[in-house]
This record gives C-alpha cells, sequence and structure tokens, in this order.
C-alpha cells in the first residue's frame, strides 16, 4: 500500500473554549477504489476508519455508460478524460470518518445500525478526472504483441495489425488466426521442449516451414482444413476423426472434402480500466487539495466481445 497523499493532514478542531489542539490525521489509501450504484466511487481505509467518496449524479455518466464501445469498432466511444465538477448538480466529493468498519454503508439499501459517522466533510468545489482504457486480448496462448510484425514501428499491434486470414480481424485479436476453424490455441505445440513458450517450436505438421496456426492446409493433402469436417459440421475440423488419435485435418490419407458454408464466432477478451484524481477540492478543515484514489476494482470491467467474419 503506498501513501495516497504524501503528507499530515492538519484538521483544526473547534471547542467552545476555543482551544486551538491539533489533530494530525495521515491519509493511508490503497492504490484502488470500489464503485456501486449509479455512481458512488469509494475508497475505506482502516485503523482509523475512514472513507473518500465520488457519489456522480450527472445522468451522461454510469458506470456502464463509461465502458460503453461502439458495437462496428469495438472501440472506446469516450476515450477522452472525463471531467466531472464537484458541487455541481449534485456531484459530491466526501470524507468522513467512523467508529467502526464503514463497508457496510456503501452499496447496500439498508445499513447497518452500529456504524456512526463521527466526521462527514463534504467538498464545496473541484474536480474530478477520469481516465478509461481498453485492452483487448484474443488469449489464444500467444501475447498481442508477438502477433505484430511491427512494419510500423510504434510497438502497438492494433495500428496497422496484422491480420493473416484477411478476415478482418487482426491476429491479436482473432482466436483463429488463419481462419480454418481450428482454433490457434489449438493449433499451437504441445510444449514439446518444455520451456512454456508457446511461440518456439509451434507444431508444423506437414513440415513446410508454416506453423499450423497460420496454415490453411495443415497436413498438405491439398484439402483446406476448414473443409475436413466430413463427420461433423459444426465450424471445427479439430473433433472430425476417421481414424482413432489423429483428426481429418491433420491426416494426409484422409482427404474427404465437404465444402464450409460459416467461420465459427470470434470471442474477444476485455479489461476495462478506470482510474480517478480529484482536484482542487475544498474541506472547511482539511489543507489538502489533491486525492489520487488509482485504479477501479470491479468485475464488470471485464468482458467478452463476439465477432463472427463473414463468409
Amino acid at each position: 500500500m503506498r501513501k495516497l497523499i504524501l503528507l499530515l493532514l492538519t484538521i483544526s478542531v473547534f471547542t467552545s473554549c476555543d482551544d486551538g489542539d491539533i489533530i494530525n490525521i495521515e491519509f493511508d489509501f490503497d492504490d484502488t477504489f470500489s464503485a456501486c450504484g449509479e455512481l458512488v466511487f469509494y475508497q475505506i481505509k482502516d485503523n482509523p476508519y475512514e472513507s473518500l467518496s465520488l457519489k456522480i449524479t450527472d445522468p451522461r455518466w454510469t458506470l456502464e455508460k463509461l465502458i460503453a464501445i461502439d458495437t462496428i469498432t469495438g472501440q472506446l466511444i469516450n476515450d477522452q478524460e472525463i471531467v466531472i465538477d464537484i458541487g455541481l448538480a449534485g456531484n459530491q466529493f466526501n470524507y468522513r470518518s467512523y467508529n467502526a468498519d464503514p463497508r457496510g454503508l456503501f452499496c447496500n439499501d439498508v445499513p447497518p445500525s452500529n456504524i456512526q459517522i463521527l466526521e462527514d466533510l463534504s467538498s464545496v468545489g473541484g474536480k474530478a478526472y477520469i481516465n478509461v482504457t481498453l485492452v483487448e486480448d484474443d488469449l489464444d496462448g500467444i501475447p498481442a504483441e508477438f502477433e505484430d510484425e511491427n512494419t510500423d514501428g510504434d510497438n502497438n499491434p492494433a495500428t496497422n495489425p496484422k491480420d493473416t486470414d484477411g478476415d478482418g480481424i487482426p491476429d491479436y485479436l482473432d482466436v483463429d488466426d488463419d481462419g480454418d476453424n481450428v482454433l490457434t490455441s489449438v493449433e499451437l505445440d504441445d510444449n514439446a521442449d518444455g520451456d512454456n513458450d508457446p511461440r518456439t517450436n509451434p507444431r508444423d505438421t506437414d513440415e513446410d516451414g508454416i506453423p499450423d496456426y497460420l496454415d490453411s492446409d495443415d497436413d498438405q493433402d491439398l484439402v483446406p482444413t476448414i473443409n475436413e469436417e466430413s463427420r461433423s459440421a459444426d465450424q471445427n475440423p479439430a473433433n472430425d476423426y476417421s481414424s482413432p488419435g489423429i483428426a481429418d485435418y491433420l491426416n494426409k490419407t484422409i482427404t474427404d472434402s465437404v465444402p464450409a458454408t460459416a467461420y465459427r464466432a470470434n470471442q474477444i477478451n476485455q479489461v476495462f480500466k478506470i482510474t480517478l484524481r480529484v482536484e482542487g477540492v475544498s474541506f472547511s478543515t482539511i489543507t489538502q487539495d489533491l486525492f489520487i484514489m488509482g485504479t477501479l476494482v470491479d468485475s464488470r470491467l471485464i468482458k467478452t466481445r463476439s465477432i463472427t467474419p463473414e463468409f
């Protein structure tokens, strides 16, 4: 855990005698925060129990809207930094302290009755800055950075990407790089060399110098792998066997051909990242005006999208 703010926040406690006592509070929050409702971001620490929370009432933003993607391109609709004005339209940024663990207060319709808020401060101004990024991968066993020839020299597989089978889905997002309806993960080496690196010594059944996962005719029997489905027409040649122990698409002696009519669906894994910082806040008894809340942890930030290439 890092120090959220590298400082001691000074809080002046005013009593009836105004004795000028000063209490030093050290914020020691984690690098992550949580979310609930539509839309509250919050961060909690123990010993003592404290929280920072941002409530966004602007109807333009919910968690789902923050991570919305274009259904055609698959890219983020909101790829620019999002700025929320605190104190306007009900947007609130709060610091609170408690007598007990406050986790039950957030995201529950009926909060526990034994938790008391000892101090509740609401900022009268400031801005919250939200940044959303998206990383996609086909999880085919080959890291995305190795599925790009990097002809543009930017080390980014998303720009000028390699598309071996020309189906419109770049290799780093394509679960079937050669378009033969056998998954790349199935056509890779079975780690025969023991180095746990799928890029080394990938399987090359016909020994033509092209690894199976990039070869449209794996056994070189002149029947495209995609058409070697004489046993079941389910867009998966890997489960068609005429002889025990070896699939037809890897068996050069089997040349039965059933023309394929479709490609299999392509599942793309999506991981969204949301970071949050709050600047220029103004509390009555806290002098710090910058809070870097880190990265959101939420299961809703992991998704998949499906594309079926046109045949």
